[in-house]
């Protein structure tokens, strides 16, 4: 939750530091806010806002010095280090816990103040946080280079849309997964392809064809991929 309120404020915000201490304090509240104050759960939740608040600086400078794959792999390593340490997390209630015991909408009927946070969690990532990683996969492939993104060329200018149509298609994919309509999500991808066949099959522009489709390819399946693990953790 900390990383995706981090990307968040930085896509509004460029000011250095502020989306880092974004996604600090956002992560203290929400675990002030689950009841989350044991000692055990006190540095769990100061070493999530630590790393919510490092992440921006691990981005910036993975994509200054093009080496991308240093955030990638901060990356993976907090989350397996995450994974093998939440059997000794304790249960998240406190305030939020009685407000969602409460609230009336029907979309948060029975869920309890941990799988609420999971779920939160995982949305937050499908925004911000899955352009940010995509970007980095093509950085990291040589798809794309840390120098050239943002300038006025390259397959990323060319094929504009995508810091958009991105979150919204794994929001897309995410909600129909969540409904148990997987067929409707291949659609929404199918769709995609479709939508982008003239973009990468212009005759008159055949040099840069094959740039395009690889820029395309990598990442649309990068994309796809931020949605389904988010199924896999909520399934």
């Amino acid at each position: 939750m900390g990383v995706g309120c981090t990307d968040l404020a930085h896509s509004l915000r460029h000011t250095r530091f502020f989306p880092g201490v974004c996604g600090a304090a956002a992560t203290i509240a929400v675990g002030l806010l689950a009841g989350l104050t044991g000692w055990p759960d006190l540095v769990a939740v100061l070493a999530l806002a630590a790393f919510a608040f490092g992440w921006e600086l691990v981005v910036s400078r993975g994509f200054s010095a093009q080496l991308a794959w240093l955030p990638l792999t901060c990356l993976v390593a907090a989350a397996s280090i995450a994974a093998l340490l939440s059997g000794q997390a304790g249960a998240a209630d406190g305030p939020l816990g009685r407000w969602l015991a409460q609230v009336p909408l029907p979309v948060l009927s029975g869920l309890d103040a941990d799988a609420f946070l999971l779920l939160t969690g995982v949305v937050l990532l499908q925004l911000s946080t899955g352009n940010v990683l995509v970007r980095l996969v093509l950085a990291a492939t040589g798809t794309i280079t840390p120098d050239s993104h943002g300038a006025s060329q390259g397959p990323e200018r060319r094929l504009k849309g995508g810091r958009l149509l991105g979150p919204l298609e794994r929001l897309f994919i995410l909600g129909l997964g969540l409904a148990g309509n997987l067929t409707a999500a291949a659609i929404v991808v199918a769709a995609k392809g479709l939508l982008r066949w003239p973009e990468l099959s212009s005759p008159s522009e055949q040099r840069e064809v094959h740039r395009l489709t690889e820029y395309f390819l990598v990442g649309s399946f990068v994309s796809w991929l931020v949605a389904l693990c988010g199924l896999v953790l909520l399934s």
